[in-house]
């Protein structure tokens, strides 16, 4: 049996991201990103604007419904 590798996203390869409810609660690096190049993990509070950017990376993310 053979395990195909699972991709990650590289963390802060883009400057804005569309996440969803499922992926709350919001941290960047995201769980899908890899962290090897990234900085520490950082909680952003996404739920009431629909908007939020990192203080470390400056990445953008916008809750879409």
């Amino acid at each position: 049996m053979s395990s195909s590798p699972q991709i990650k996203l590289q963390a802060n390869a883009a400057q804005h991201y569309e996440v969803q409810a499922s992926d709350l609660p919001l941290a960047c690096p995201m769980p899908e990103m890899a962290l090897w190049n990234s900085h520490p993990r950082v909680y952003l509070p996404i739920e009431e604007t629909g908007q939020a950017k990192c203080p470390y990376c400056g990445a953008e993310y916008s809750l879409k419904d």
